[in-house]
């Protein structure tokens, strides 16, 4: 009876769970909701990667019609973009590409963005392209020869060969160059081939550095649209199939209020850190700060401060384009004014300043990741105060060197002391409340004045003070 009532037992689960749907369908989006609006604009980094993820998930929760992001960028980091770009492949919403307003551009991470968009499109006087990707802390693949260049130029034009690739690869740069190119490669045109849009382009945008204008998209089949307002977006969007994760969805935003997601203090917080001026300036505070502290043990709030700021731009530095030979040249450099503290000499000091200098200018470099950069006007004023810094503490160093000890033991020869009790040779005498025992030539009586010639070991050596002469009257 036991294995019948088990039988049957797993019959009407089995039953039951054939008769449960495989997969629930996507949310309708709600007839009232908001289009959802996220402003792109900048360096792409960790901070815009998590606002548009978070403005996905609210876009998601809120079942809005569509979510359009408006793009105006020179480019940003790799795994950001791609990270943007999963969520963008994973939305339940329809997201909306568009490059605006007038004269703003998606370049290098933000043509990535654009293919990865459910509806591409673009504002008069904008462009996009220039993808090709380079490498972190180092320079970026060959640039293009001449020929290349001229190819380039007729490339982009309005003719109907413009962005497509070459019969044959360019095999300048070395292996790992040409790896990150052909990677970049086929990412963008298998989004291309996703969304169907224009993947010969997409390789010539990488490989090349192509550009396009707003026009040229349209006549490519890059974008699909071309519109002044999000009014005019939208109104050309409504009625357009788009594919999603779940299935093919049909827009519905002609006439729909918009609603602009406003970043939060994470993203205001991580914007802050993330930018390359402040992280490079919580890298000197942090740095000096330990160094202070290191110098005047039990300051504390050197200390503390130091540690918090260092840490702080280590989080930056571990997600900025960051040439780590820049940053070993300003921790050298530091250590190096640390060390001229300490043993003066000039040639330290120099070296560091020289170091620091050298490692800030080549921190960042804005021409590989377009928008992370510390502007060189920043770079002279830190070189000239730590040299300023450097000169004049070096100078209070020497300055002290040449004043007469003030401190500690020596500091006790030529002052005055007092006999504690009579003796002759040895005995002991009384100086800044403290016992000593003293040598002394002469016999000495109790509460006798002292003074101290010099220091043998833990002995002072004492002498008589002799009686200044009394004035003699003269008369005439």
């Amino acid at each position: 009876m036991r294995r019948v009532g088990r039988a049957l037992l797993l019959a009407f689960v089995l039953a039951l769970a054939s008769a449960l749907p495989a997969a629930p369908p996507a949310p309708p989006a709600s007839v009232d909701a908001d289009v959802m609006l996220l402003e792109i604009q900048g360096g792409i980094g960790p901070a815009t990667r998590d606002y548009l993820l978070r403005g996905l998930e609210q876009a998601a929760a809120g079942k809005a019609p569509a979510v359009v992001l408006r793009i105006d960028t020179p480019g940003g980091l790799d795994a950001a973009t791609r990270d943007i770009n999963q969520a963008i492949l994973a939305s339940s919403v329809p997201v909306i590409a568009w490059v605006a307003p007038q004269g703003a551009r998606a370049a290098s991470a933000g043509t990535y963005i654009l293919y990865a968009s459910h509806l591409a499109a673009m504002a008069p006087a904008t462009s996009l392209g220039a993808a090709t990707p380079v490498s972190l802390g180092g320079p970026g693949p060959s640039p293009p020869g001449k020929d290349d260049n001229a190819r380039e130029k007729k490339d982009n034009g309005d003719s109907p060969k413009a962005g497509r690739r070459d019969e044959k690869p360019r095999a300048g740069g070395s292996a790992m160059e040409r790896k990150v190119v052909n990677d970049a490669v086929a990412y963008l045109r298998s989004l291309a081939d996703l969304r169907g849009r224009n993947a010969d382009f997409a390789e010539s945008a990488v490989r090349d550095g192509a550009t396009l204008t707003a026009s040229q998209a349209l006549s490519q089949k890059v974008v699909e649209i071309i519109a002044d307002d999000i009014d005019s977006l939208l109104r050309q969007a409504d009625g357009r199939q788009v594919k999603l994760r779940d299935g093919t969805v049909t827009l519905a935003t002609k006439g729909r209020a918009v609603t602009a997601i406003v970043p939060d203090w994470r993203f205001k917080l991580l914007a802050v850190i993330t930018e390359p001026t402040v992280a490079y300036l919580l890298l000197l505070v942090g740095l000096y700060g330990l160094m202070f502290e290191g110098y005047s043990p039990g300051a504390i709030v050197p200390g503390v401060v130091g540690a918090i700021s260092l840490l702080l731009a280590l989080y930056a530095l571990q997600v900025l384009p960051v040439n780590y030979a820049g940053v070993a040249l300003i921790v050298l450099g530091v250590g190096l004014m640390t060390a001229e503290i300490a043993m003066p000499s000039g040639v330290l000091g120099i070296g560091g300043l020289v170091a620091l200098v050298a490692g800030s200018l080549i921190l960042f470099d804005p021409s590989d990741v377009p928008g992370f950069g510390v502007p060189g006007q920043l770079i002279t004023g830190i070189g000239v105060a730590s040299g300023l810094t450097f000169m004049g503490v070096a100078w209070l160093a020497a300055r002290a060197r040449r004043q007469p000890v003030t401190t500690g033991v020596e500091e006790l020869v030529g002052h005055l002391a007092v006999a504690v009790d009579d003796f002759e040779g040895r005995g002991h005498v009384r100086i800044r409340g403290e016992v000593w025992q003293a040598e002394c030539a002469a016999p000495v009586r109790r509460g006798e004045s002292l003074r101290v010639l010099a220091m043998d070991g833990l002995t002072l050596r004492v002498a008589p003070v002799e009686p200044e002469p009394e004035p003699t009257m003269q008369t005439h």
